[in-house]
């Protein structure tokens, strides 16, 4: 914490690396910055555009819904809106089945703010643990917490002091929740702790019981009202046992060992994603992956979809940002195809389906022909995989399956507007000319709002 705070202070004096101006400025107080800033002519870049693009949500917080998209305000999941109409917790919802949500088409504040909440609240509850990533700088989830440690529930927090931009918000949090009873550690030595995750135990009527989220966004308010993320909640005492096990490897009480459903980096991710693909690889024209990503950028990762291409698996890629994955080329991508999503909200999830992941590739959900579902942090970068403490969980429930292979008939629809990466390496605008005649999300919230309005 000590260390990070120095750091923080010392950023602000730091030594210039570039220097960015507008095209217009003149030569003179370029070459009065360059000089200043002990910088050469060369570390210096001009743009047409605006600098600080930030100022923008300025504009867009002004108060006219006239110039304003048409709001969709999130729905609560069609199970909770029923527990909290029949005044039942939402810990009775989880024992009856998991629960999957999808922010931010379905309310995050009525789920996952919700489910902290009231595991703050509840005389049954023993202890909270969780991993923060970025909370953002008012955290309702945050408070949960400092209210349960302030009545004697046992919480230990996890916080990321290293998240990128969001370091001084967060070590904030760390003295802030230090001072209120929070069991507060900062992760391994080393690597990033980017897993989402929280586990309740919860002394129920018949015995302790864990109940665990895991997520593919952050525990913070204010984005998952724009991020596209899903989370997941369950009571599975496998998953349960796997929560437990990897909260007292971050928190230093013992060494890691295998993981029974969970998928975690960098211990064993990257070798069992290989093991996936490889053996879906081996149903050749039979054999489909599917992934939701915001990058793509592990060689080990890419060149095992080079060789399942080869096979002739089908391999289709939704890829918002960096991918250097090059499909479509003769004899080594011909069966990849890639494309972005760009809409009102950001797409953050991280969702991979393999469509006879469940047999074999040393993973322990096994059945004959059928597909597995992960979600969970992790992009296929080597940061991810090598750098961090990430978490996949398998998806199981065939509802919540259906659900995940809706959002990829809706991303992969041939009438959508998208951007489609060719073999050269570059984008191409695919889809209506108008947008709103072909925008994917809006086609999707409007299925979520009907599916659980019924």
């Amino acid at each position: 914490l000590a260390a990070v705070e120095m750091e923080l202070r010392r950023r602000r004096f730091g030594r210039a690396v570039r220097l960015e101006v507008q095209s217009g400025m003149s030569a003179e107080m370029v070459e009065l910055l360059v000089r200043e800033l002990d910088l050469e002519p060369r570390d210096v870049s001009y743009h047409a555009t605006m600098l600080d693009l930030t100022c923008l949500f300025q504009l867009a917080g002004l108060d006219r819904p006239d110039l304003k998209d048409t709001p969709w305000p999130p729905v609560t999941a069609g199970r909770i809106a029923a527990a909290e109409d029949a005044e039942r917790s939402i810990f009775s919802v989880i024992r009856e089945r998991p629960l999957l949500v999808h922010h931010p088409y379905e309310s995050f504040s009525s789920s996952v703010e919700s489910f902290i909440a009231q595991a703050a609240d509840d005389p049954k509850v023993q202890s909270i643990k969780m991993t923060m990533y970025r909370a953002g700088g008012d955290s309702p989830i945050a408070r949960s917490l400092m209210r349960a440690a302030e009545r004697g529930v046992q919480v230990a927090v996890l916080v990321e002091l290293k998240a990128r931009f969001d370091e001084a918000t967060n070590v904030t949090w760390a003295k802030t929740l230090e001072r209120s009873g929070v069991h507060v550690v900062y992760g391994l030595v080393g690597l990033k702790t980017h897993a989402k995750c929280v586990m309740v135990v919860r002394n129920d009527d018949d015995g302790l019981r864990r109940y665990c989220h895991i997520g593919t966004g952050n525990y913070n308010s204010r984005t998952a009202r724009i991020y596209e993320d899903v989370g997941f909640i369950t009571c599975d005492p496998a998953v349960g046992a796997d929560v437990t096990q990897l909260f007292n490897h971050l928190t230093g009480y013992s060494r890691t060992q295998q993981f029974e459903t969970l998928l975690v980096a960098p211990r064993e991710m990257r070798n069992q994603l290989v093991d996936l693909i490889e053996h879906e690889s081996s149903y050749g024209p039979d054999g489909h992956i599917q992934a939701k990503l915001n990058s793509l950028q592990d060689p080990g990762i890419i060149e095992a979809l080079y060789r399942a291409s080869q096979q002739g698996t089908r391999i289709d890629l939704l890829v918002r940002g960096l991918c250097c994955l090059v499909p479509g080329v003769p004899g080594v991508s011909e069966t990849i195809r890639v494309r972005s999503q760009l809409g009102r909200f950001l797409e953050h999830s991280r969702i991979v389906r393999f469509a006879h992941g469940n047999q074999g590739a040393g993973h322990p959900s096994r059945g004959e022909d059928q597909p597995l579902f992960l979600i969970g942090s992790a992009d296929w970068m080597p940061r991810n995989l090598d750098k961090r403490i990430e978490v996949l969980v398998p998806v199981t429930h065939p509802k919540h399956q259906m659900w995940l292979d809706k959002v990829f008939e809706f991303t992969w629809a041939d009438d959508v507007v998208r951007w489609e990466l060719d073999a050269e390496g570059r984008w191409h605008r695919r889809g209506p000319q108008r947008f709103d005649e072909g925008d994917a999300q809006e086609r999707f919230y409007r299925w979520v709002a009907a599916t659980q309005r019924r």
